[in-house]
């Protein structure tokens, strides 16, 4: 089982013991990602909880925070790797100076992503929250969120890190004079962390949020500033914490690991019910401080 397949079918067996999705929901979803019965039965009878409890909120879910008003993003089509066509959602000021690659969750290319890219560029960022879902016609067209964490799992890592070098292609187009962030969140969080791996001499500056670095990652090619952003509830990701730090470490990079106490995975999404808003304000304020430090 490779990471990230392992990083989708854990997210399910999450989501149920959280009580996110049912039983019924949880099967089917495993299922889709090519687990069978058997096996998904055992998983989920280990994620122990009340099978016919409802979703809860979490008691911050609902709370304000503190972020700029969002410019409008705009849809686009530029052009990636072999011919094909890759979708994103742009947005920027007048004179942007700087660009941002926004990775979206396993969900794909929501509007909550098309917002944080919208935040970005109210910020001075050129943004673009890429679809890495393009080839299989975009996020929109898959029917749901089950249906597009199935076409992630079905993705080449090659081909996720081939787009994402697209999208940053797309914005040295755009913003040609600029250095060049990436944040992702989840499932994007361990596309940051590939995307870091891959060495890329164009990324300045990188901010994975709670996602799971590669087997045996090695950033040592890359020469990106790093801030790896954890939930300290998200024992799941935290448990390959110390192997981003160690790979940090080893390849000389600048970095910091900013982990918040009391806040559980996906604490930044204020569309989701792990939303935790103390947490996510003070974690966009350290990404502001971050990307103007190693972007500007």
């Amino acid at each position: 089982m490779g990471a990230l397949h392992r990083y989708l079918v854990e997210e399910v067996g999450e989501d149920f013991t959280d009580g996110l999705i049912t039983r019924r929901e949880a099967l089917r979803r495993l299922g889709l990602l090519g687990v069978g019965v058997v096996a998904a039965s055992s998983l989920l009878a280990a994620c122990a909880r009340d099978e016919d409890a409802a979703p809860q909120a979490s008691p911050t879910a609902t709370a304000g925070g503190a972020t700029p008003q969002a410019l409008e993003t705009q849809e686009i089509e530029f052009d990636g790797p072999g011919g094909r066509t890759i979708k994103g959602a742009w947005a920027a000021p007048e004179e942007a100076n700087a660009g941002v690659l926004v990775v979206h969750e396993n969900r794909g290319l929501t509007d909550h992503l098309r917002d944080v890219a919208g935040r970005f560029a109210a910020i001075g960022y050129g943004a673009l929250a890429i679809d890495l879902l393009s080839e299989e016609g975009g996020t929109a067209s898959l029917g749901g969120d089950a249906e597009a964490m199935a076409a992630l799992d079905k993705v080449s890592d090659e081909r996720f890190v081939a787009d994402m070098q697209a999208g940053l292609a797309e914005i040295e187009r755009r913003v040609p004079d600029g250095k060049i962030g990436a944040i992702g969140f989840c499932f994007g969080g361990a596309m940051v962390w590939m995307l870091v791996a891959s060495g890329d001499e164009r990324l300045a500056a990188a901010a994975p949020f709670y996602g799971t670095v590669p087997d045996d990652p090695d950033f040592s090619d890359s020469k990106a500033a790093v801030l790896g952003v954890y939930a300290g509830e998200d024992t799941r990701v935290n448990a390959t914490r110390a192997d981003a730090e160690a790979a940090l470490e080893e390849a000389g990079l600048t970095y910091r690991i900013a982990t918040f106490e009391g806040a559980d995975h996906a604490f930044f999404n204020d569309t989701g019910m792990r939303y935790n808003a103390e947490a996510a304000e003070d974690a966009w304020g350290r990404v502001q401080e971050w990307f103007a430090t190693h972007l500007r």
